[in-house]
């Protein structure tokens, strides 16, 4: 218990001292240049490709991937567990939330109640405990997102997932330890049907929404959330309580990269589906002018922001704050992010650039788990873990 005030006493000195120091952020630092393919203390390897084969049950579409990463999925469920007693010592709101989430699993769309019980299955892990795996993006996520055009018309798509804000900061080792947890967990995941890929992903064994995928040679999309009062954990107590009329947001990214056939069907869907959360989608595609951020209340689409090479930006640029509005003053990811782009140009945008401009501090901070390159026209989707060496921002 001691551990986890500490955590959370770690996490508010955090907060102090950046406010300490907002005048100019003392870890940022100029554009890295050259830093593709990635090696050094950053680099912290590739993620695992695995097959999931969709002409399976959904009960047991997983079984091989749970089976190899059940031992590390079990730790990070312990430590979700351990950090949500530290806030309710009792453990009476552990127990409630655990029954009622086993008892949201039955309420779930096809197929992701079929596949959230057989990981609990495979993996030995309370069903509750998997379902609370699952709906944590939809609250807990500071990710960067880009989709840019080279002069060409060739579109390039690139994301830093950062996950863990305030869940647990480990003060001796200076990381988030549901951040470093994670990243074992980071897998690259080849989805088939009938021996043939539908579509590819970076994800998390165990996490049956996407947050990162690609539709070879037609679409790319990353999902980043949007901060919203009206946020994630008002959608989920609406769907407990018996309101359903919304849908999960790694629900829909996972159905409109197994469903949607071109960039223009994706837009429809991410722009009309009713959602639980508010977010924003990044969508790409594999013509000149096919990337924009769409942003999303969870009720509607309140902007649409494309890339328009003619007279209009190159690339387009997402965080987690609209991009009409100023990012959070202490968590400017944008800033930077944006500086380096425009130092590339589109006549030097590649995935190599573009992971130059993710791994500059802060844009790489201390809750970045891995970087995504996707080349729709390529059919080209690489996923690396990554780690943000001291001194470096703890978002």
């Amino acid at each position: 218990m001691r551990v986890w005030r500490g955590a959370l006493l770690g996490a508010v000195l955090a907060a102090v001292a950046a406010l300490a120091v907002l005048a100019k952020d003392p870890y940022a630092e100029e554009c890295r240049n050259e830093s593709y393919p990635p090696s050094g203390p950053r680099f912290k390897g590739n993620a695992p490709v695995y097959i999931i084969n969709l002409d399976l049950p959904p009960s047991k579409r997983w079984d091989q991937l749970i089976n190899d990463k059940k031992v590390q999925l079990k730790t990070l469920t312990d430590t979700m567990r351990g950090i949500m007693t530290a806030f309710f010592p009792s453990g009476k709101v552990v127990h409630i939330l655990e029954k009622e989430l086993t008892l949201l699993s039955a309420t779930l769309p096809y197929p992701f109640r079929e596949e959230i019980e057989g990981i609990a299955k495979a993996s030995g892990i309370p069903l509750g405990e998997i379902v609370m795996f699952n709906v944590f993006y939809e609250i807990f996520t500071v990710c960067t997102s880009i989709v840019a055009e080279d002069k060409t018309g060739k579109l390039y798509h690139a994301r830093n997932l950062d996950f863990g804000l305030f869940l647990g900061w480990d003060v001796k080792n200076s990381s988030w330890t549901i951040t470093e947890e994670l990243r074992p967990l980071t897998v690259s995941l080849d989805f088939q049907r009938n021996n043939k890929t539908v579509f590819k992903s970076s994800n998390f064994a165990g996490y049956v929404g996407m947050v990162s995928g690609m539709k070879p040679g037609i679409f790319s999309l990353t999902m980043n959330e949007r901060f919203s009062i009206d946020g994630g954990y008002i959608g989920i107590f609406q769907w407990i309580l018996g309101k359903r009329d919304g849908m999960w947001m790694g629900f829909l990214t996972r159905a409109v990269l197994e469903n949607s056939t071109s960039y223009e069907d994706a837009k429809d869907q991410l722009t009309k589906t009713k959602l639980l959360a508010p977010a924003y989608f990044i969508l790409g595609g594999n013509r000149t002018g096919q990337g924009c951020v769409i942003t999303r209340s969870r009720l509607s689409t309140l902007d649409i922001w494309n890339i328009n090479t003619n007279g209009g930006p190159w690339y387009v640029l997402e965080t987690n704050y609209d991009h009409w509005e100023d990012p959070f003053v202490l968590d400017d990811r944008r800033t930077p992010a944006r500086r380096c782009m425009d130092r590339i140009t589109p006549e030097n945008i590649s995935l190599p650039t573009i992971f130059d401009v993710l791994t500059t501090k802060p844009v790489l901070n201390k809750l970045t788990v891995s970087t995504t390159l996707i080349s729709v026209t390529d059919s080209r989707i690489e996923t690396y873990l990554l780690g943000c060496p001291d001194p470096c921002n703890p978002w």
